[in-house]
């Protein structure tokens, strides 16, 4: 067998020359999961505090041409993330993980130290939150992209859906953290938001820097494909925002789908991504790596983790529509009160997910993944067909067993889906396959918001305005205006519900209440008017996403079916290669040869997967303690792709 290294000094240079201690894994584990926590608490801590926030600065986020400052909060951060996260992670590729990733940290925390002196009021002081919102997400592209392949790199093969399990249980306990801090902060000034971040911030970037090593191998003369990162990223970006203004009104529609301007951005983005496709293909160092889909692990994990992330992306959102505009104000809670309550009665979903999340990373370290992917993905099924038959004015029991349903599922499937994704993918490219797989979970979390939102406001729109302009008659409104209000896109209401206003307050301008007796003015604003109007047309669109979800689980269910390592298929990685070196008792050099090919499709290298995993486990502890091989310090171990 020829020498896995030798030959050729110049392949690859390593970024530091001193191998970390034994216990940096879990420094690795710690900073990450610090990143983590803070990047999802800031996507989710602006849903429960917007009201605050916009009263604040002194606007309306529903008055007309005011409602894009509402939505770019909500979602700039999110698309920003999405469109960066490859281009990134290529990037940290080229000059390092742990550099790029204290890089996201350090700005992360300027993002929250400019939030939390925004100064002005008005719009101005909306635009400029807006802007320091994308610079949080640009941190956190930085963050998300690298975390995977950190950990990757620092834990053995043996470890990881243990580590991977315990990164994203923080990450999902940060989202729900940001509801429920986003709920008391709010209530004593807004600008505590975004200044809780910055402490941990500034700790976390300090941190990253003094103790966190770059374990990747660094190849030289690697050169940025700026044609095919500006088709992704431009392509991405305007199919995105299509999106995003697709769920606003247009003219006459509740929706803005028939948008001439949102027809051109989702078919400009689309075309400009299938010219990113075919610029990758030609391009001699390819941004977005379209190699690694030949192995069939990488493909299969990422298309499940993609229809997973698509079944409940949406899904928080329209579970918070559901108890703030329905559930809690029957139950007796003021409109203003349900942001933060509706984060209080969600935490079954949390809970679940912490229970099994670290449970299953740890079995399926052990057991074979696929077990625990599928039982994820068909429990998933399970609770939202369950959730189907809920009526609107649900017993709470129910809804508790079937969000713990469906929190345990997602936490039997996430870090398994993870790990078979991340260890399938060679040392030298796991950030840009890491940024691969992000970008996937979260452009499918936006697509899913669009599509979720659309189904349930058409249903609304179609059923909504003839039960309202009754109700409003039937309260003593004129039969002209009743009609005029009925006709009003059923988005504002929503979105009035989703930020705890009185959906009716916001529809029913001052002088046609004041046309009204006291009486009928209170009954219109009570708690129970509007959820028993919006309650049979609401629950029909929202049946039909959770039929949907649950389809998309099926499909995900079918694709983690794939091995994790095909049969007479598996992916070679370096690890492998080394692993075979050593069985062959081979020695270890610094470099990898320009010269050699290797194959990813070639047989077994031991004849036995037992023992091939036990002796790359071995390996792959040895990168992270200072053990001697030769004489000298163990290093990383990296490889050139035919």
């Amino acid at each position: 067998m020829t020498s896995a290294r030798s030959l050729a000094p110049d392949a690859v240079t390593k970024a530091t020359p001193k191998a970390p201690g034994a216990n940096y894994k879990w420094i690795a584990l710690s900073n990450t999961t610090l990143g983590a926590l803070l990047a999802t608490i800031n996507s989710s801590i602006i849903l429960i505090s917007m009201p605050a926030i916009f009263t604040g600065i002194g606007i309306n986020p529903l008055a007309p041409g005011e409602t894009n400052y509402f939505l770019w909060m909500l979602l700039g951060y999110m698309v920003v993330t999405a469109t960066l996260l490859v281009t990134f992670g290529r990037i940290s590729d080229m000059l390092g993980r742990v550099k790029l990733y204290n890089l996201g940290f350090a700005i992360f925390t300027l993002g929250s130290i400019l939030l939390f002196l925004t100064p002005g009021s008005g719009n101005t002081a909306a635009l400029e939150m807006v802007i320091f919102r994308l610079v949080q997400g640009v941190g956190g592209g930085f963050l998300f992209a690298n975390s995977a392949a950190i950990l990757t790199d620092a834990f053995p093969q043996h470890q990881r859906g243990m580590a991977m399990g315990i990164n994203q249980m923080v990450a999902i306990l940060g989202s729900f953290l940001g509801l429920i801090l986003g709920g008391v902060l709010a209530a004593v000034n807004w600008r505590l938001v975004f200044l809780v971040s910055v402490p941990f911030g500034i700790f976390g970037t300090v941190w990253a820097y003094l103790m966190l090593r770059e374990t990747a191998v660094i190849r030289k003369n690697q050169r940025l494909d700026w044609p095919g990162n500006i088709a992704f990223a431009a392509g991405l970006t305007i199919l995105l925002l299509g999106i995003t203004y697709g769920i606003e009104p247009y003219g006459n529609s509740p929706m803005g789908w028939g948008n001439p301007w949102v027809i051109a951005a989702l078919v400009g983005g689309a075309l400009l991504l299938g010219l990113f496709v075919l610029i990758e293909l030609r391009a001699s160092d390819p941004m977005f790596r379209l190699s690694l889909f030949k192995d069939h692990v990488f493909a299969a994990g990422n298309i499940s983790g993609f229809l997973a992330s698509l079944s409940r992306g949406g899904l928080q959102f329209m579970l918070v529509i559901w108890l703030q505009g329905i559930w809690l104000p029957l139950h007796g809670y003021s409109f203003e009160e349900t942001p933060l309550w509706a984060g209080i009665y969600m935490t079954p979903l949390l809970v679940g997910f912490i229970i099994m999340g670290p449970i299953s990373g740890f079995l399926s370290d052990r057991f074979d993944p696929r077990v625990f992917m599928v039982s994820g993905m068909l429990l998933n099924v399970i609770g939202f067909v369950g959730l189907t038959f809920l009526p609107a004015n649900f017993d709470y029991i129910w809804f508790l067993i079937l969000l713990l349903i469906l929190g345990i599922g997602q936490g039997l499937f996430a870090a398994p889906n993870t790990t078979a994704v991340m260890n399938s993918a060679p040392r030298e490219h796991r950030g840009v396959a890491s940024g691969m797989r992000s970008t996937f979970q979260n452009g499918a979390s936006l697509v899913s918001i669009g599509v979720f939102f659309s189904i349930v406001t058409a249903g609304l729109a179609n059923a909504l305005p003839g039960s309202l302009s009754s109700g409003l008659t039937q309260a003593g409104l004129p039969a002209a205006i009743a009609d005029k209000i009925a006709g009003l896109p059923p988005t504002a209401a929503l979105f009035a519900a989703f930020l705890g206003y009185n959906p009716l307050g916001t529809l029913l301008p001052a002088p046609v209440l004041h046309l009204l007796p006291g009486a009928a003015q209170a009954h219109l604003l009570s708690k129970e008017f509007f959820p028993s109007l919006i309650a049979s047309p609401f629950m029909l669109g929202l049946r039909a996403v959770f039929y949907l979800s649950a389809g998309l689980c099926v499909a995900a269910a079918a694709f983690s079916f794939v091995r994790v390592r095909p049969e007479g298929t598996p992916a070679l990685s370096e690890d492998r290669i080394a692993a075979g070196a050593i069985a062959a008792g081979e020695p270890l050099g610094d470099t990898l040869t320009t010269n050699s090919i290797i194959e990813r499709d070639a047989p077994p290298l031991d004849g036995a997967d037992g023992a091939a995993s036990a002796t790359e486990d071995a390996v792959d502890e040895s990168d992270h303690k200072d053990g001697v091989t030769g004489g000298a310090p163990a290093e990383p171990l990296g490889m050139r792709e035919a």
